[in-house]
């Protein structure tokens, strides 16, 4: 059974940045692809960004490559998620999930989640 717990979330000015982890423990990490998610107020949960168990692929929801950037430590059992250039409309709550299907995009995918990181841009 996997744990997942992430951190590194709050409150940010837009066009600031944040970079949040996601750290696994009762299983080996590096067996898994890992995603993040994010829901905002009111809103579905949604597909924020994908990285395979070595790390050498990553997957992004349009709009969004080039400001976030998901990342990998096997070692540390750590997925990160690097956000840049904040914008109010980022403000949600952020979840890491693991999974072994390799098929990113759809939450009912992934086996294992977080319980989630606020994270607030005010503009």
């Amino acid at each position: 059974q996997v744990q997942l717990v992430e951190s590194g979330g709050g409150l940010a000015q837009a066009g600031g940045s944040l970079r949040l982890s996601c750290a696994a423990s009762g299983g080996a990490i590096s067996r898994y692809a890992m995603g993040w998610f994010r829901q905002a107020p009111g809103k579905e949960r949604k597909f924020v960004a994908g990285i395979s168990w070595s790390g050498a692929n990553t997957y992004y929801v349009d709009g969004l490559r080039g400001r976030f950037t998901i990342s990998r430590d096997n070692a540390k059992s750590t997925v990160y998620l690097q956000m840049i250039s904040l914008e109010p409309e980022d403000t949600a709550v952020y979840y890491c999930a693991a999974q072994s299907s390799n098929r990113y995009y759809r939450g009912a995918e992934y086996d294992y989640w977080g319980q989630g990181t606020q994270v607030t841009v005010s503009s």
